[in-house]
């Protein structure tokens, strides 16, 4: 693990990975359509993980630390491609989520 001088946070995160990418030359691969493709394989892969588990066993996924390890690793992923779009496409994901919880809180009031 890499120590970080500067706390995490959105910005960082998506500077850490564009400078990744860079460094492989791999941003003519991130486009938008590619983003959403690999985001979709990264979510399944972790959608497999829990594919066949009862509520129960899903409910204690993360006591086993090798099923553990995989649904981090996995969250990473499907976290990285998500931030990536979010990066490409110009949206701010905190911002977006935060308008979406407005748009909910209204649309389905609590009772």
């Amino acid at each position: 693990m890499t120590e970080h001088p500067e706390p995490l946070d959105v910005a960082t995160l998506q500077r850490r990975l564009a400078e990744f990418a860079a460094a492989r030359n791999w941003q003519p691969f991130h486009t938008p359509k590619n983003l959403v493709a690999a985001l979709s394989v990264e979510a399944s892969e972790l959608v497999e993980i829990f594919q066949w588990l009862t509520p129960e066993e899903s409910a204690r996924v993360m006591d086993d630390p090798e099923t553990a390890h995989r649904v981090t690793d996995e969250v990473a992923d499907v976290l990285a491609y998500l931030l990536q779009l979010c990066e490409v496409l110009g949206i701010d994901p905190l911002t977006a989520l935060d308008a979406k919880i407005d748009r909910n809180e209204r649309r389905f009031p609590a009772p």
